[in-house]
């Protein structure tokens, strides 16, 4: 399952985001949306949990926590980047 991450601390790196997900289960794959211009984080990143139930506990125990000052909103991401083509 594909998390979306918002409100992250700008000074999170990708390693404390694993390591928060990974708390909660396997983590599959994690993505900090980096500013190519500043270098900085955006503020929001994914993070992919094979496990459903893994996910939908990190899902349950991170949303609205603190973190550095920032109050996570963790949800499943709902984009639609593999649907195929429209007819």
């Amino acid at each position: 399952m594909k998390l979306l991450i918002r409100n992250l601390a700008r000074n999170i790196t990708e390693a404390e985001l694993r390591a928060m997900f990974q708390e909660h289960g396997t983590v599959q794959s994690c993505t900090l949306v980096i500013d190519k211009e500043t270098g900085s984080s955006k503020g929001f990143g994914f993070v992919e949990m094979p496990k459903p139930g893994e996910a939908k506990a990190a899902i349950k125990i991170l949303n609205g926590m603190d973190v550095d000052g920032s109050k996570l909103r963790v949800k499943k991401d709902e984009s639609k980047k593999d649907a195929g083509p429209a007819n």
